[in-house]
């Protein structure tokens, strides 16, 4: 993180966010995550932090967490269509989630993965012991393959009864005035149930996520 950042009040500041995705998960989001005990945390799709700085703002009120966040910050072809300034949004993250670490009233152990998904997950799986997360949050690329792809590996780190979240399920890229039906996630997300049924259930299906709980290896 910013070397600059544990120098000053933290816990006095207030997080800064451009993008208000988020705040259409927290109604459902305010419901569930109190109910789990959730301590080791992965979220693949990080941006400016809303996501992380909710589950830390929440989880570490209960107990100590552990977090693990994966992303590259060089954005999808949207960022890039819009010249969104990654690095400032890098930056953001990394302020918005020293501020949560601060006001937590239990330690965060905080991991930054940075680089493609794949590659970082493909790390996580080859650790001895594999971790095991209680929640994982998939909100990475948008293209389909990319999506089954972060889900499939995801699901070897979640641990029997935990709960993973698949963001973006109807999402769809009007930037070229078309869709293209390969850079949508909800093509992914379909395959991946039917591929798992048998090894999850369905928890809840907001209108943009889907929540699915792990029943068997």
């Amino acid at each position: 993180m910013d070397s600059n950042l544990p120098h000053r009040n933290l816990s006095a500041e207030a997080p800064e966010y451009t993008a208000e995705w988020f705040n259409a998960a927290r109604p459902v989001w305010d419901r569930l995550l109190p109910q789990l005990d959730a301590r080791l945390v992965l979220e693949i799709g990080s941006y400016e932090g809303a996501s992380a700085c909710y589950l830390i703002d929440v989880l570490s009120q209960k107990a100590p967490l552990e977090i693990h966040c994966i992303d590259h910050w060089k954005g999808g072809i949207e960022h890039q269509t819009a010249a969104v300034d990654m690095a400032q949004v890098e930056q953001r993250f990394l302020r918005n989630t020293a501020i949560s670490i601060a006001n937590g009233a239990f330690p965060v152990d905080m991991h930054i993965h940075k680089g493609s998904s794949e590659s970082c997950l493909g790390a996580l799986l080859s650790r001895q012991p594999k971790p095991q997360f209680d929640f994982i949050y998939v909100d990475g690329s948008h293209q389909a393959a990319d999506v089954l792809l972060d889900a499939s590996m995801a699901f070897r780190l979640l641990r029997v009864g935990g709960i993973m979240v698949l963001d973006d399920y109807l999402w769809h890229e009007t930037l070229a005035g078309n869709r293209d039906p390969l850079a949508v996630p909800k093509m992914a997300i379909d395959a991946f149930i039917n591929c798992h049924f048998n090894r999850l259930r369905m928890v809840s299906a907001p209108l943009y996520q889907v929540f699915l709980q792990k029943l068997v290896e």
